[in-house]
């Protein structure tokens, strides 16, 4: 009995190397990655920040450069220092354009959000179709902002437009969409949630699937309808997903130009013109001020970037709660 456990104690007994394990392939605990293996990262990216910094970096400095001179052909500059920024800001012009562009974008933000998640909730019900419908809101955005201008000025024409006409049948009389300056901004935030509001969508959807489904299942079971498990348990958890959205369509609501452009031109005399439509009539409309122009860009890119640095943090104190 004795000899039998002496050699079962042998059998399990596991010889340990003297020194370290220098199987191929196997890394040592606290060795470094050779520099070719750390590079590599890097390479990859190599390519795609190249033509970030080339298309996107140098012209974003250069232009900050450009807010300091003013030049009339592109070709001979002359220093103003900060007298750009003083010209621009003292422009009655350029405040009634601001007040236009925060309008757009506050109505531009707000119906967007609303809209997707909307969407976002009833494209997410099990319903026949889902798939159908899902393809369809989200059509628009694969549309080209400027084709989408161009069609939607007709649709909207006062006399034959298509949507006029449809009103006609209903006994409604003809809207002035593109004719007066209020209906005329109605049209182009209209036009403009219409195009993105798949996109947003989209995010919003991916917010609900990362949703627990059981909780709200158990709130069924405890007689909560579907109001106040919307309320009380989806939207709270999809906040995140709302705060991107919020941040994306701030930022589109400010650069909005290309669909605007073809669809009222910035009229009737200037109800509609935003800041980046300001900026390029300066730029390449007669007569041309390069420095003005690249002075308000700068100021466009200093509250856009703003507000996403405030929603940033709004964001991140909500999840430290």
């Amino acid at each position: 009995m004795t000899a039998d456990l002496s050699a079962t104690t042998d059998a399990q007994r596991v010889v340990q190397p003297s020194g370290p394990d220098r199987r191929p392939g196997k890394q040592q605990r606290g060795s470094t990655k050779p520099w070719q293996l750390r590079l590599a990262p890097y390479l990859f990216l190599l390519p795609n920040m190249a033509i970030f910094g080339v298309f996107t970096i140098w012209p974003a400095i250069n232009g900050f450069n450009n807010s300091l001179y003013s030049s009339s052909n592109g070709r001979t500059f002359r220093r103003e220092g900060l007298g750009n920024y003083t010209r621009i800001l003292t422009d009655p012009e350029f405040w009634g354009v601001v007040a236009q562009t925060a309008v757009y974008a506050v109505a531009y933000v707000a119906l967007s959000v609303v809209l997707g998640i909307l969407l976002a909730v009833l494209v997410e019900q099990q319903l026949r179709g889902r798939a159908f419908f899902r393809a369809v809101f989200f059509i628009p955005v694969l549309v080209s902002p400027v084709v989408a201008g161009l069609v939607w000025n007709w649709m909207l024409e006062r006399e034959g437009g298509l949507v006029n006409t449809v009103l006609g049948m209903l006994g409604i009389p003809a809207v002035p969409w593109l004719v007066e300056g209020p209906w005329a901004m109605v049209a182009i935030i209209g036009v403009g949630v219409w195009l993105q509001a798949g996109f947003y969508m989209l995010i919003l959807m991916a917010g609900l699937q990362s949703i627990d489904p059981t909780l709200n299942e158990a709130a069924s079971i405890d007689g909560a309808s579907r109001w106040q498990q919307f309320w009380g348990i989806t939207l709270p958890l999809l906040q995140p997903s709302v705060l991107v959205v919020v941040v994306l369509a701030t930022i589109h609501g400010f650069q909005a130009f290309d669909y605007i452009f073809t669809l009222t031109g910035g009229g009737p005399i200037g109800a509609t013109t935003l800041i980046v439509q300001y900026i390029y009539e300066n730029a390449f409309v007669s007569p041309i001020r390069y420095g003005l122009a690249a002075a308000g860009s700068v100021l466009l890119f200093l509250v856009v970037f703003s507000i996403t640095l405030v929603n940033y943090f709004i964001g991140r104190k909500r999840d430290a709660v």
